[in-house]
C-alpha cells in the first residue's frame, strides 16, 4: 500500500480520537451533557448543518441543548484538530435530528448537505466526523431489533453497541467490505464499465462485496470475472476508504488480464453492468466531454488518477451513484 495514495482519499481522513476507553463509562451520557464544552453533529436525513464563508467550510456544531431525554445520540471522540471553531480537545457527539428538530435549529434547507458536497472541500476533521456519524446512525436505523428473537434492543457504549434485553447478547457496529479494481491489460488501458443504475455515460471501475468465507484477493478474481467475463491476476492492494452509503468500506484493488486472455472477449453481466470499455490515457482525455466519471469524493476517481498520472478537471455530474 502506498500512504501517498491514502491521503488521496477524501473520506478516509480524520482527525478525532475516538477516545474508545470512555464509551464504557455508566455516566458518560450525564458527563457529556454537563460539559459546556461538549459539541454536537445534529444529522439529518444523513445531511449536517454547514456554514460557508470566507473562512472556509465548516460544520455547524450545536451545544448540547438539542440532546433531548430521547435522542438516539453516539460519543464520537475529541476533536484534535488545531485550526477548528473548538479548541483540540473538545468532545464530540452526534445525534440523528427529526424534521421538527431539524427545523427548529436552521430552517433554510439549503444550508445542510451531504457527505459528497463536503468531502473535498470540508476539513480533515470535518469530514472524518461526518463519515464516522452517519456510517454509525445508518448502523442503527437498521439494527434496531435483535437478529435472534426481535426484540427491541437498547443503546449502550456511548452507542457503540446495541443489546438484547431479552438474553443479554450484543450487537456492534457493522461494515460490509466491498472491493474495488483498476483492471488494466497489457497495452496498459483501464477497463471501466457502465452500471444499470446509472446513466448510461457514466462510467467508473468495476467493484463488488466481499462473500462471507471469500479472501479479498479471490473476491477480486471472482468479481471481475461475473463482472466482465474476463479472468485476472495479481491483484494488489492499494488502500481503503469508507463509504458510509450506508455502511461500506471499499477496498481499492489493482490487477491485470491473465495471460491468455483476449480484452476484446469482455461480456458485461446485463444485469449489474451494461457497458464495458478498454481505455488508453489519451482516450480517456478525449473522452471527458462524452463520459462522466466518478465524484472526486469516491476511491474509484483517487484510483484512475493516479493511473492516469494526473488529477482531472472534471467534475461528476449530479447522479444517484453507488460508489
Amino acid at each position: 500500500m502506498s500512504f501517498a495514495f491514502q491521503t488521496r482519499l477524501p473520506l478516509s481522513r480524520h482527525e478525532v480520537d475516538r477516545d474508545h476507553t470512555r464509551r464504557v463509562s455508566p455516566t458518560l451520557l450525564a458527563d457529556l451533557t454537563s460539559d459546556p464544552g461538549t459539541r454536537v453533529l445534529p444529522v439529518w436525513h444523513g445531511k449536517a448543518l454547514v456554514d460557508r464563508s470566507s473562512n472556509g467550510v465548516n460544520l455547524v456544531l450545536a451545544s448540547t441543548d438539542v440532546l433531548t431525554p430521547d435522542s438516539l445520540f453516539v460519543y464520537l471522540g475529541l476533536s484534535l484538530a488545531t485550526d477548528a471553531p473548538e479548541p483540540a480537545g473538545t468532545p464530540l457527539v452526534t445525534v440523528s435530528v427529526t424534521d421538527a428538530a431539524a427545523k427548529a435549529i436552521e430552517p433554510d434547507e439549503s444550508r445542510w448537505e451531504g457527505l459528497r458536497e463536503l468531502a473535498t472541500v470540508a476539513s480533515d476533521r470535518d469530514t472524518g466526523i461526518l463519515t464516522e456519524a452517519l456510517a454509525v446512525l445508518n448502523w442503527h436505523a437498521s439494527h434496531q431489533n435483535c437478529p435472534r428473537c426481535g426484540a427491541e434492543t437498547i443503546v449502550e457504549d456511548g452507542g457503540w453497541t446495541r443489546r438484547c434485553p431479552v438474553d443479554g447478547s450484543q450487537i456492534f457496529p457493522r461494515t460490509d467490505p466491498a472491493i474495488i479494481v483498476l483492471v488494466t491489460d497489457n497495452d496498459d488501458r483501464i477497463l471501466l464499465g457502465s452500471n444499470a443504475m446509472w446513466e448510461n455515460n457514466r462510467y467508473s471501475l468495476l467493484a463488488g462485496f466481499v462473500e462471507p468465507g471469500e479472501s479479498l484477493e479471490a473476491a477480486v478474481l471472482r468479481e471481475m470475472h461475473e463482472e466482465s467475463g474476463l479472468r485476472v491476476t495479481d491483484p494488489v492492494y492499494l488502500g481503503s476508504q469508507p463509504w458510509p452509503f450506508p455502511a461500506s468500506i471499499m477496498l481499492g484493488f489493482t490487477a491485470r488480464l491473465a495471460d491468455g486472455q483476449d480484452g476484446r472477449d469482455m461480456i458485461p453481466d446485463g444485469e449489474e453492468i451494461l457497458d464495458l470499455r478498454w481505455f488508453s490515457r489519451d482516450e480517456l482525455r478525449a473522452s471527458l466531454d462524452s463520459i462522466i466519471l466518478p465524484g472526486r469524493s469516491s476511491i474509484a476517481r483517487a484510483m484512475v488518477e493516479s493511473w492516469l498520472g494526473e488529477q482531472l478537471d472534471h467534475d461528476e455530474q449530479p447522479t444517484v451513484a453507488r460508489r
